[in-house]
């Protein structure tokens, strides 16, 4: 399938945003680790979700969490405390992104895993059981996913877990946002010092929980009023918190660095507030930021760069190569369709100095990934006729995006 996008002359609508996918996948794990007696409100509808439920729900001998990388790493911990035999598999991506140093953590501390085919990816056959934990050395620049796994089966540990994270520490507030649900959920977890994070040995506690929306998901929306020409353009954004622990709350300050502004409106009912979105006609010539907090926002800066013709210099992304997809070469190949000429730098740094060449106006590949399509098509505010190729991705994080589009009056 292909769509090809038209976008509105105008900008106003409010958005049901879709619960947050982070968020709802460390509740259900925790939950389950709490004998699953958790209440859990507004859990996101997205593949990445659906697949834990039923991992978690079912516990089949294989578990096939299909393509998403936080059920991936967050169940194989999950397993490794969980007495019974498993294996965990997932799609031929999947079987081709490294999980070895989680594996090799897990093995540690005591965890029975085999790998199933080839060295250092999924599949893997896990035998579950009580681990005796105690201290652990890490790199701080792997995925925080790894350690957000670690960290959350922490508790399930004989000795608990003391987390040693070596150089620099990237995806910081994933590792704040884990550790915040942890003690919400009577945890004992904390920094003891600048690189170290001790667990202590005490169950979770069930207890009722609200998903807020997703900050990521949000993005989108930030992109489009960058993009749009409407100068009274507003979107209304519900679900959103202001103090949430989310780390892609960083939008709020990236895209006022490009002409949107952000205002809460707080809910007289208790419920998560309404972020309104507005134009103010200013935005930096040029852009530079670190990613390597909120790695998840770069397509969509990247793509909204471009679209305004603001040259920038990101870095902090190296986590990228091993997302969905290699997304520094998705954004290279994809955007030199639509003009724009790109480079990087050491496997973390991605720029561009307005350099253009001649469009060919291909449809625009997706490598099944959700972000691929959801950065590209608020390009239709400056490209006129945008083509997605396979653009039912969405649907790993944010299931009626195009729905939503068309809600605001774009045309597929």
């Amino acid at each position: 399938m292909t769509y090809n996008i038209l976008a509105p002359h105008t900008l106003r609508e409010t958005i049901s945003l879709p619960a947050s996918k982070s968020i709802s996948n460390r509740a259900l794990v925790i939950s389950a680790l709490a004998g699953g007696a958790c209440k859990l409100d507004n859990l996101s509808d997205c593949d990445d979700t659906d697949v834990m439920v039923a991992a978690l729900n079912d516990m089949p001998y294989e578990i096939n969490i299909k393509a998403a990388g936080t059920a991936m790493r967050f169940t194989t911990a999950f397993l490794s405390v969980t007495p019974g035999e498993h294996i965990i598999t997932g799609t031929e991506r999947m079987q081709h992104r490294p999980i070895a140093i989680l594996v090799n953590s897990l093995r540690t501390l005591g965890a029975d895993i085999e790998y199933v085919g080839e060295e250092g990816f999924p599949p893997l056959k896990i035998s579950g059981k009580e681990l005796e934990g105690g201290s652990l050395q890490i790199k701080g620049d792997v995925s925080s996913q790894y350690i957000s796994a670690l960290l959350m089966i922490g508790p399930k540990m004989k000795r608990g877990l003391t987390l040693q994270l070596t150089g620099d520490i990237i995806s910081r507030p994933y590792i704040d946002l884990t550790l915040g649900m942890m003690r919400d959920f009577g945890a004992e977890a904390e920094w003891t010092d600048v690189d170290t994070i001790h667990v202590e040995p005490r169950p979770y506690t069930p207890c009722p929980y609200y998903v807020e929306s997703d900050w990521s998901g949000a993005s989108y929306w930030y992109q489009m009023m960058a993009l749009c020409n409407d100068e009274d353009a507003e979107i209304r954004l519900t679900g959103l918190m202001d103090n949430s622990p989310q780390g892609d709350t960083k939008v709020k300050y990236i895209f006022s660095l490009l002409g949107v502004k952000t205002t809460f409106e707080q809910s007289t009912d208790g419920t998560p507030s309404t972020v309104v979105l507005t134009k103010t006609g200013r935005s930096l010539p040029r852009l530079q930021f670190d990613f390597s907090g909120c790695p998840d926002l770069a397509q969509t800066v990247v793509c909204t760069c471009c679209g305004m013709g603001i040259p920038f210099d990101f870095t902090g992304l190296s986590t990228l190569k091993i997302k969905e997809t290699d997304r520094i070469e998705a954004l290279k190949a994809e955007l030199r369709k639509l003009g724009f000429v790109l480079h990087d730098h050491n496997d973390n740094e991605l720029t561009w100095d307005g350099e253009r060449c001649e469009p060919t106006m291909e449809a625009i590949d997706t490598y099944e990934d959700h972000r691929m399509a959801m950065a590209f098509a608020p390009l239709a505010y400056v490209i006129d006729g945008i083509k997605i190729n396979n653009p039912e991705v969405v649907s790993k994080s944010y299931p009626h995006y195009w729905h939503d589009l068309e809600l605001c009056g774009f045309s597929l």
